[in-house]
């Protein structure tokens, strides 16, 4: 306090009863125990004690239960009580499932629609985090998004889709689908694909393949490529979780609190128009938001007018609408001949029409095509793009 000397005489002795000992030291939220971690442990943080022992065989004492818990079902509740309608939780293997199991329905009483979205990535522990009173969702990184990413950087074939699909089976619909988070690179970085309209295949693939969420990073309907080079972080392609920064796109699209397009560039538009005409679609037609998937690859694999390291198409469709998505990770514009075998309508339950009209959803100036056999559409599609053709 200015103006006050400094009186130490309140303090407790240390060294009474002998020189306090912390063993160990420091436990760093990634498991680091050492008093010096590296830069590459997260040193910023401190494991906190959910009641297992990692430095002794991973021993657990859930009985009574430990006092974080509580502590930690206490801060849920509180951001659920400011109407918080989601929780995604940071590398949740990290924490005991019990842990989960326990907090998670006691939330839920509370708030019902409340979801909770697990990051993992040990794709044999899905299911049990799935269980009964668990997670909603899980992140989809170390499948969809990891194969997304190397057949739009050209680096695996499209029908690598199908396989990395495949793998997930019956919880395909229980993952979260994303081109972008906070740990990955931009789009529109130069890590990545350097353009961002060069991700519109693989969003409207992300999008429209099943029916579970996707999530939309901030500012990626923009463009915005996370090249500054903010500090720590430095220029790595992401937008910095370290360093207070301000975003140039954010900032112009905020407009002093008017969120409108007046400062917006003309490709910064298209594209954000680009992504809600996408996404209000998904989310109106039943077809993508609730109904059924099917996979077109394998009927084409062998199609000559089909190239299927640089294309991917599926049908998706309920009981009243079906409709055709056909995506181009190709460099240039490409006329595609699609194959659609009597058992897609069959396992669909939609009639096989002879004669049968497919107009485009996404390009909406493009006209509506015809075709007098049903197994097979003719469409042109644009590089790095795609389209949606509703079928009638």
């Amino acid at each position: 306090i200015p103006g006050k000397s400094l009186d130490l005489s309140l303090l407790p002795d240390n060294n009474e009863g002998g020189n306090y000992i912390e063993n160990p030291a420091k436990v760093t939220g990634n498991n680091s125990f050492t008093h010096q971690p590296s830069q590459h442990d997260w040193y910023e943080t401190v494991k906190l004690n959910y009641g297992v022992e990692y430095h002794k065989g991973y021993n657990i004492h859930f009985s009574p239960i430990p006092d974080t818990w509580h502590k930690m079902k206490d801060i849920l509740l509180f951001w659920a009580g400011k109407k918080v309608d989601a929780f995604r939780c940071d590398m949740a293997e990290m924490v005991p499932l019990e842990f989960w199991k326990w907090v998670i329905p006691i939330v839920k009483a509370d708030y019902p629609d409340i979801l909770f979205i697990a990051e993992i990535y040990n794709k044999d522990a899905y299911r049990e985090f799935l269980s009964d009173d668990a997670f909603d969702y899980l992140y989809d990184k170390v499948g969809l998004y990891d194969v997304m990413r190397d057949v739009a950087s050209g680096h695996r074939p499209s029908s690598d889709i199908t396989f990395t699909l495949s793998q997930v089976g019956d919880i395909q619909s229980k993952m979260l689908n994303f081109l972008e988070n906070h740990d990955e690179q931009r789009i529109a970085s130069e890590f990545f694909l350097g353009d961002a309209r060069k991700g519109l295949a693989a969003m409207i693939m992300t999008a429209c393949v099943n029916t579970n969420p996707i999530m939309v990073y901030f500012g990626q309907e923009l463009g915005e490529r996370g090249m500054d080079e903010e500090g720590f972080s430095g220029k790595d392609g992401r937008t910095t979780i370290f360093d207070y920064w301000s975003i140039d796109k954010i900032v112009r699209w905020n407009n002093s609190e008017k969120w409108n397009s007046d400062k917006l560039s003309d490709d910064e538009l298209i594209l954000k128009n680009k992504y809600t005409a996408l996404l209000q679609l998904c989310n109106k037609e039943k077809a993508f938001s609730e109904g059924d998937f099917y996979d077109l690859m394998h009927a084409n694999f062998d199609n000559m007018e089909f190239d299927s390291t640089r294309k991917y198409a599926f049908l998706r469709g309920d009981q009243e609408s079906l409709f055709l998505v056909v995506v181009n990770f190709n460099s240039i514009d490409s006329a595609v001949k699609v194959h659609i075998p009597d058992h897609a309508y069959d396992f669909l339950k939609t009639e096989r029409d002879v004669k049968r009209h497919a107009t485009p959803m996404l390009n909406t100036d493009k006209a509506t095509i015809t075709t007098n056999d049903s197994s097979f559409f003719e469409v042109e599609i644009e590089a790095y793009s795609g389209e949606i053709y509703k079928l009638h």
